[in-house]
């Protein structure tokens, strides 16, 4: 069963015995990881425990390249 953002810290700071502040700051670390390794388009699925699976639709990703002036599907 898939939970909030917020459900997901909670459960860890109390489980851990650690700050929220922490907790969060490292969770919201894993989203930056994520948005850093999709723009650089070397990736085909990632995957975050609890949160699922990203990935980046091939036609899309085409489109905002061309925009950028990049030739290649990989930046």
């Amino acid at each position: 069963m898939a939970k909030s953002k917020k459900a997901l810290i909670q459960e860890l700071a109390s489980k851990y015995n650690l700050p929220l502040k922490a907790v969060s700051d490292i969770v919201e670390a894993q989203f930056k990881y994520v948005a850093k390794v999709m723009s650089d388009g070397s990736f085909d699925t990632i995957r975050l425990p609890y949160f699922g699976k990203f990935s980046v639709n091939a036609n899309r990703l085409k489109n905002v390249n061309k925009k950028n002036g990049l030739t290649d599907d990989k930046g």
